[in-house]
C-alpha cells in the first residue's frame, strides 16, 4: 500500500495576480486596524495620564 500524497506546491510564489490581489487585501484590512490601533492608544494614554 502506497502512503498518501501531498497535493502539488509551487515553489515560485503566487502569481503576480494574486500578489496584487494579496497585497490589496491586506491593506483593506490592516489600514483600519492600524488606524484603530493608533487611536487605541491615544486614548488609552490620556485615560492613564489626564
Amino acid at each position: 500500500m502506497t502512503p498518501p500524497t501531498a497535493p502539488p506546491t509551487t515553489t515560485a510564489g503566487s502569481p503576480p495576480r494574486r500578489r496584487g490581489l494579496i497585497a490589496f487585501a491586506w491593506l483593506w484590512v490592516g489600514a483600519p486596524l492600524a488606524y484603530g490601533l493608533y487611536e487605541l492608544v491615544q486614548k488609552a494614554t490620556q485615560l492613564f495620564t489626564g
